[in-house]
C-alpha cells in the first residue's frame, strides 16, 4: 500500500472528473453495489487500478481496494445491470455530472458493456477512499482493462 492512501472528495463536476480519472477500468462486483435508501447513499466496493504508481514508473501495476460513496442520493436507477446477479463482474468506464436544479442534478456511473447507474442527487457529495492493496490476488493483473 502506498505511504499514504488515496482519500479524494468531489463537491462539483471538475472534481468529480478528476475522481473518474481515478476509478478508470476499475472491477465492480454486483454485490459490492449498495443502494441504502433509507440513509439516502450509495456505496460501490470496487478493485481499482493504482495510476498513480503506474504513472510514476511502478513497473508492475496493481490494483487497490476502494470504496466509493454518494452521500444525498434520492434515487438510484440502473439501466443493462443485473443487481440480482450477485457475481456479476462489472468494469467501470467513468463518472460523470450533469446538473439539474441547482445544486442537484444526476451522477451517473458508466459500464462497460452498456451499463450505467443514474443517482439524482440534491447536491452533489461524493468520497473516493482506498483500503488496501488486493493481497489476496482477487484480481488478474495480466488480463488488461477491456478499455
Amino acid at each position: 500500500m502506498p505511504a499514504d492512501p488515496l482519500k479524494m472528495i468531489a463537491l462539483d463536476a471538475d472534481d468529480l472528473a478528476v475522481m473518474s480519472a481515478h476509478v478508470q477500468d476499475a472491477r465492480v462486483q454486483a454485490s459490492d453495489i449498495v443502494w441504502r435508501q433509507d440513509e439516502k447513499r450509495l456505496v460501490v466496493g470496487m478493485n481499482r487500478l493504482d495510476w498513480e504508481q503506474t504513472l510514476s514508473g511502478g513497473t508492475e501495476p496493481r490494483r487497490l481496494i476502494a470504496a466509493l460513496r454518494f452521500d444525498r442520493v434520492l434515487a438510484c436507477k440502473s439501466r443493462n445491470i443485473d443487481l440480482e446477479q450477485l457475481d456479476a463482474v462489472l468494469e467501470l468506464v467513468g463518472i460523470e455530472f450533469h446538473p439539474g436544479e441547482a445544486p442537484g442534478g444526476s451522477a451517473l456511473l458508466l459500464f462497460s458493456q452498456g451499463g450505467a447507474l443514474r443517482l439524482d442527487v440534491e447536491c452533489l457529495e461524493c468520497e473516493l477512499t482506498d483500503l488496501g492493496t488486493d493481497d489476496l490476488g482477487t484480481s488478474d493483473l495480466t488480463i488488461a482493462p477491456a478499455g
